[in-house]
């Protein structure tokens, strides 16, 4: 299988699947396509040659393209069925999927204002973000609440520590989030803050990190603030 990516600084879409591979141990291929080429012009060409979407991510495995994060996860999940995409109890496998829709779907306040940038760290945009911008501070109270009902209803049942147990799908989905939280330094409750914090040092999530700060490519429209580097 391969799996098509963008930017490991910037892109989170590409991220879920692939933290998700990565954690469950599932063989792939990467390929990426880096953001430097104009996400309108060279960019979009080799997408093209990919998928008709032209939007990353996309899994290849021998002649079938599957593109789209939540079409990735179910079909990993039928590819690998005892690797732990969903968790294996009905109830629980609906509410992590209704989890990660909501997510796909919705806390565009949230991603407009807070886009992903792995290797920043920026707690006064945050501040400014959450000050100026009210939808944030809901998508967040949101994001808080799903964290820690999932969280407490685990503790109970005396699993942990992901949102279900074990890794799965739905802490794939919501790395970007946490990477966001503390891009922006965001505040969350004890709980949450804390799965957080265990989300970015699981082994899928670790990894990209680490490549992601290796990149060094910074698309400048998005990062203003950055002073470019002294030619010599």
């Amino acid at each position: 299988m391969q799996l098509v990516i963008g930017n490991k600084n910037y892109s989170s879409w590409s991220m879920r699947p692939w933290v998700l591979m990565r954690g469950l141990g599932m063989p792939f291929e990467e390929k990426k396509l880096s953001f430097m080429l104009g996400l309108g012009t060279g960019f979009r060409e080799e997408m093209l040659k990919i998928s008709p979407a032209a939007r990353v991510p996309v899994l290849i495995d021998g002649n079938l393209t599957v593109w789209d994060s939540l079409a990735i996860a179910e079909y990993l999940h039928e590819r690998f069925p005892d690797r732990g995409v969903w968790p294996p109890e009905l109830r629980q496998r609906a509410r992590a999927r209704t989890l990660c829709a909501e997510m796909h779907s919705g806390f565009g306040a949230l991603r407009q204002h807070c886009p992903m940038n792995v290797e920043a760290s920026l707690p006064e945009v945050g501040a400014r973000v959450l000050r100026e911008q009210p939808q944030v501070q809901r998508d967040l109270a949101r994001i808080d609440q799903m964290w820690s009902e999932a969280l407490a209803d685990a503790a109970q049942a005396g699993s942990g520590p992901f949102l279900f147990g074990a890794f799965g799908a739905v802490d794939g989905y919501y790395a970007p989030v946490a990477l966001r939280v503390r891009t922006y330094g965001l505040p969350l409750s004890k709980a949450a803050a804390a799965y957080a914090e265990r989300l970015l040092a699981a082994p899928g999530p670790a990894a990209w990190i680490a490549d992601a700060l290796q990149e060094h490519e910074f698309v400048p429209e998005d990062e203003p603030y950055r002073t470019p580097p002294t030619r010599r």
